[in-house]
């Protein structure tokens, strides 16, 4: 039976902190907070002379990690996180591509870089963090920093083999932050569960939030059921969640959870989200807000309402209307913009959307003249305004919360000996949003193992990127210039 530590949150309500952050390891105030970010303002200045250049982050979930991304944002100072599981010739090109003045990484990842601008946040650096002599602790008004400062760079999948770039500004997470405060934000020393990956978008959106709310976090460093569905379940601090399909299809596959009466929603996204498990949720009735969102867009822009006004109807499959001010409107393919069950590319407008690309070749045919963004995803909307998203980025994966792209999976299994060529796939899943599936052909008619292959595959990729299920066919059906039809092999094999 798995032993609970809620007793670190039995305090008298008349005491209780103001709570920042709390995890296994301990619990934090906003206080703390401060001091920390004084802390690292006087070693970013000693170390790069200012306070302007990026920083990058090269780290496991971590408190160190959330109190370096949280001081970033209160000095003004550009962040870069960084998915340790990237390879380490990708690492170096993120490197040189943004250049970073700092890099701060956790031990496990410390070899990965040279001994220039690396600052290793193990348990010294914390404790300095805490015994540093602050006297005067001097930080910066909030107001004293331009909602239009760019407040990270943000790697994100495509359907092109390259990773583009984000830069996102103040005014996009401050817009966020607002909008979302409308359907719900956790109370005082009330806690929203964090255990998403703090290199996402949606990990690092929690804790900006959070700041900017003055509320508080608890942080798991990854996905752990019994200690999840105790503390939705039972403890009283908990108030919100953010999680992906395939953490609430775990929590539901216990026929006994439901979330305790005053927890106020889980914020689900990430990726497809099927009915069964909307259905589940409803049954039990665990309060969830369906979402779609972006890096684009600095996380979720449109959402269902957590209490539908009276009378009205929101359908399962919907994932709900925009943020008002941000407007949305589906088109087709020549930019007319379509009417009501009319399937076509969905586009964004409002304070929300980023203004382009780091890369600024990458912002070809992205944006119209009047500031519209083509998110490059298809839906439709009905009636009464909700969108249905019908397929997300056309070839992009999302599988358990994690993009993956086809293009990657699909260079690396053309070195195998045995796959003369392969298209991989998404096909729809009840544990993973969507499972990848390869589809190949085969050189010399020699049948391999899937197992095989996966083995194989574990020394060029993620494990989140290899193949779940291996598809084998005589050929792709192809259009007349030679491009394989994908959507005809995901009807065919889902």
């Amino acid at each position: 039976m798995f032993k609970s530590r809620l007793h670190m949150f039995e305090f008298k309500k008349k005491e209780a902190p103001h709570v920042f952050l709390s995890s296994q390891h301990g619990m934090y105030t906003y206080s703390d907070l401060e001091r920390f970010t004084a802390f690292f303002k006087d070693l970013v200045e000693e170390k790069a002379d200012s306070l302007k250049w990026p920083v990058a982050f090269l780290s496991e979930s971590s408190d160190m990690l959330i109190f370096g991304i949280a001081a970033c944002w209160k000095l003004g100072i550009p962040f870069i996180p960084i998915n340790p599981k990237v390879k380490d010739d990708e690492l170096k090109e993120y490197l040189e591509a943004l250049k970073p003045v700092l890099v701060f990484t956790d031990t496990g990842n410390r070899r990965r870089l040279g001994d220039d601008h690396v600052v290793k946040m193990d348990e010294n650096f914390f404790l300095n963090a805490f015994t540093h002599d602050v006297r005067n602790i001097d930080l910066p008004e909030p107001d004293s920093i331009k909602d239009s400062q760019i407040f990270g760079y943000f790697f994100t999948s495509g359907t092109t083999s390259k990773p583009k770039v984000v830069p996102l500004k103040r005014r996009q997470i401050i817009s966020a932050a607002e909008a979302s405060a409308q359907n719900f934000k956790p109370d005082p020393n009330h806690f929203w569960l964090l255990c998403l990956p703090l290199n996402h978008i949606g990990g690092i959106s929690i804790i900006l939030r959070s700041v900017i709310y003055d509320t508080a976090i608890y942080r798991l460093g990854e996905f752990h059921e019994e200690m999840v569905k105790e503390f939705l379940g039972e403890n009283k601090r908990f108030q919100a969640a953010s999680l992906v399909p395939t953490m609430l299809k775990r929590l539901l596959d216990d026929p006994l959870f439901k979330t305790h009466r005053e927890f106020k929603s889980i914020l689900l996204g990430g990726g497809p989200i099927s009915e069964t498990l909307l259905k589940k949720s409803a049954e039990r009735g665990i309060p969830i807000v369906s979402s779609y969102g972006m890096t684009e867009t600095c996380a979720q822009i449109i959402a269902n309402p957590l209490l539908a006004p009276s009378g009205m109807y929101t359908p399962l499959k919907s994932v709900g209307k925009p943020f008002p001010p941000n407007e949305m409107q589906i088109r087709d393919d020549n930019g007319k913009v379509l009417g009501k069950n009319q399937s076509g590319a969905l586009w964004l407008k409002g304070p929300q959307v980023f203004d382009g690309y780091y890369d600024s070749n990458e912002n070809e045919n992205r944006f119209d003249d009047d500031g519209w963004f083509n998110t490059g995803d298809y839906g439709h909307m009905n009636g009464f305004g909700h969108l249905f998203i019908e397929s997300r980025r056309s070839d992009l994966i999302i599988t358990g919360g994690e993009n993956v792209n086809p293009a990657e999976v699909e260079e690396a299994m053309r070195k195998l000996s045995t796959i003369d060529e392969a298209v991989v796939i998404g096909l729809p899943d009840e544990e993973w949003g969507q499972k990848v599936t390869a589809v190949v052909t085969l050189k010399n008619g020699k049948t391999p193992e899937l197992e095989e292959i996966r083995e194989e595959l574990k020394s060029h990729l993620t494990d989140f990127k290899i193949p779940k299920e291996l598809k084998i066919v005589k050929d792709f059906p192809k259009t007349g210039t030679g491009k394989v039809k994908r959507w005809e092999l995901v009807k065919q094999f889902g």
